[in-house]
């Protein structure tokens, strides 16, 4: 149901755009479960707060709890908008989207402990930290965390790809095609901070490792107003 909704505020909004998933499949609805699930998981603990200072602990876990719910959004966002735009069900799409929802399932817990250990000042008061992790050691979840990061958006290149090479069947236009191709440059971009992040994490520099990722705010904002401007020029030379 929510899928439907958004879709048909991506109709409105894409009008350069014709989606063509306007069905939703079943592998689709599977990989909400999944999404479902990995949610449940990062805000469910084993045990009940048995006092109330692990009450408050529970609570002041919110904003941690806030961010790694977003990041999982924003991938369950980016999957959708992937079946609105292009509809397609084939054997090599199941096939990337079901990897893509299995990496998901497997890094809710080091996506939980990651953001816990990183306000575990906010959470647990200062100096009451339960994580033992030396900065080797932060430096090697920077590393699994990067691994992550890098092979999800690799999948979601690998299905943009896909897409492109079913331009003819799926008659995409020309601006369909750019947007599908500003698309792959995003991924790669994304993969390409990913790699950066690990490398200097492998260097052990873990706190610039997570600073790596701050660069996807203003490179995505300067590489769309370059394609924005290349969209506006494209429109212009075939009269759209």
């Amino acid at each position: 149901m929510f899928r439907k909704e958004l879709g048909k505020k991506l109709a409105r909004r894409e009008d350069d755009f014709r989606l063509r998933g306007n069905e939703i499949f079943r592998i689709e609805a599977f990989s909400d479960a999944v999404f479902a699930f990995a949610v449940t998981l990062l805000i469910v603990s084993l045990e009940v707060p048995r006092t109330f200072e692990e009450l408050m602990i529970t609570i002041r876990g919110f904003f941690a709890f806030g961010v790694s719910f977003l990041l999982l959004m924003l991938i369950w966002y980016e999957q959708n908008l992937f079946f609105r735009r292009y509809g397609l069900n084939n054997k090599n799409t199941i096939a990337l989207n079901c990897t893509l929802i299995f990496l998901v399932l497997f890094y809710v817990y080091p996506l939980k402990f990651l953001f816990s250990l990183l306000f575990s000042a906010q959470i647990f008061g200062v100096g009451n930290s339960p994580f033992a992790i030396s900065e080797g050691d932060v430096g090697k979840l920077m590393i699994i965390y990067g691994i992550g990061f890098v092979f999800i958006y690799l999948l979601f290149f690998f299905m943009y790809l896909h897409a492109y090479f079913q331009r003819a069947a799926l008659a995409l236009t020309r601006t369909e095609i750019f947007d599908t191709k500003t698309k792959l440059f995003v991924n790669i971009i994304m993969i390409c901070i990913g790699l950066l992040s690990i490398i200097l994490a492998i260097l052990s520099s873990p706190g610039l490792s997570g600073m790596t990722y701050f660069l996807i705010g203003p490179v995505l904002a300067i590489f769309y107003n370059y394609r924005a401007k290349k969209k506006k020029q494209l429109r212009k030379s075939t009269g759209l």
